[in-house]
């Protein structure tokens, strides 16, 4: 059976952080895996940039491979670098804001 993962090498080591460039002005993603259980994107973020506020039906993992970011949950500010993480509950509002160029991969469990 092949794997369920997409986007990505298989048995091999990589810098997960490389996946994925920085664009002005842009927020850029690759999707790994998207079903009904679970979903797991990285993603790049250009200095200033946002994603609005917004909810989810799954409680979301943020893990900040690089840079460092602004999570915004329940209006509550929380800023993450490098190797922090945070959990975004389901069904609460949250919002991501790049206080720099920042990356980060979210794993969603629905």
């Amino acid at each position: 059976m092949g794997s369920k993962l997409k986007n990505i090498k298989i048995g091999e080591v990589l810098k997960l952080a490389d996946e994925v460039t920085y664009q002005e002005g842009q927020v850029i993603s690759k999707t790994y895996i998207q079903n009904e259980a679970i979903s797991m994107t990285l993603f790049s973020f250009d200095k200033g940039v946002e994603i609005s506020t917004h909810a989810s039906g799954g409680d979301a993992l943020v893990i900040c491979m690089d840079g460092c970011g602004q999570i915004t949950i329940d209006e509550e500010k929380n800023e993450l670098c490098v190797g922090d993480s945070i959990v975004m509950p389901a069904n609460h509002p949250h919002a991501v804001y790049a206080k720099e160029q920042f990356k980060m991969l979210l794993i969603v469990a629905f």
